[in-house]
């Protein structure tokens, strides 16, 4: 807690504290006069900044993306043909005449490799923004998460109001705790539903125990708001965004809402699991059935550590 400067207490509502954490820097920001003695500061207008935060949080497209190259490789030759210059990359292992992959540049981007540079796939090849699902699809989760990172930073950082990459990596999470069912196999889950890992979880452990094919799933990203949408608590979700749409959709399919997040306690009147009402609720169940499984598994792991210690004294 960077208000105390102590640990958090279990049962704490992070992503809440995640959220002012980033939005609370940007609001006094945007209020701030950015001129002294008439000279503009060197960040710029935060207001420039706050939307592109907007754009990757709630995964918009860019207006113009960068070309990500689609291979790992080497760059062959920048070619320029009047103005319109196109990239060749030559495909690791791949032979220089057939293999070889040509990338076309817009006239507004410039590109930012150089001839004989190594690239790897999901690599920007132009400057510009890079688009979300592309990178997420030729880079995986791990380069999605650090452009989003370096991004969020360079911005709050340019106005000299830093902010905790913890707090980004809380949202960021979030953004990647959904999966989208392949194969249901004999779940209640539909082909092409997008779900929480947990759920997935949960199922895979009855249909290994009737001794059925687990779920195949792919991952996804989504914003933020597409997360607050797609939520096991239809109360949650309606009171976000489309409520009609929603509590009509929760009402056709029968749902029921089980009331173990904070949104849904609120709007019914009951206290929310999380500070002094986390004792005693379903949350910490949870958190204390992991705590022990964990300690289990740890206390595994030492002494199976002591009998290899054992025996190799033995051996000695």
């Amino acid at each position: 807690d960077l208000a105390t400067r102590e640990l958090i207490d279990i049962g704490e509502a992070v992503g809440t504290i995640a959220a002012q954490a980033i939005g609370e820097p940007g609001t006094q920001l945007t209020m701030r006069t950015f001129h002294t003695g008439g000279v503009a500061t060197i960040g710029g207008d935060i207001t420039h900044g706050l939307p592109r935060v907007e754009e990757l949080f709630d995964k918009r497209p860019p207006k113009a993306s960068a070309i990500l190259s689609e291979v790992a490789g080497e760059v062959l030759e920048i070619k320029d043909d009047m103005g319109a210059k196109t990239i060749h990359i030559l495909p690791s292992g791949g032979s220089e005449k057939k293999d070889k992959i040509a990338y076309e540049v817009l006239l507004r981007r410039v590109p930012i490799v150089a001839v004989g540079q190594r690239v790897e796939k999901g690599d920007p090849l132009t400057d510009g923004s890079l688009n979300l699902d592309e990178l997420f699809e030729l880079g995986g989760t791990s380069k999605v998460q650090e452009y989003m990172i370096d991004e969020v930073s360079q911005i709050y950082d340019l106005q000299g109001a830093p902010v905790s990459h913890k707090h980004m990596e809380v949202i960021i999470r979030q953004m990647f705790s959904r999966v989208r069912v392949v194969d249901p196999s004999g779940s209640h889950f539909v082909q092409g539903e997008v779900v929480e890992k947990s759920s997935i979880h949960g199922a895979n452990t009855e249909l290994a125990e009737s001794g059925e094919n687990p779920i195949k799933t792919e991952p996804v990203v989504l914003g933020i708001t597409e997360v607050s949408l797609n939520r096991k608590s239809f109360l949650s979700a309606a009171s976000f965004q489309h409520t009609t749409r929603t509590l009509i959709g929760a009402a056709l399919k029968g749902s029921v809402d089980m009331l173990t997040g904070l949104k849904e306690n609120v709007i019914v009147g009951r206290l929310i699991p999380a500070g002094t009402g986390f004792p005693g609720s379903k949350k910490q169940e949870v958190i204390q059935k992991f705590q022990d499984d964990r300690a289990r598994t740890m206390a595994l792991e030492m002494e199976e550590d002591e009998v290899r210690a054992r025996i190799s004294a033995d051996i000695a």
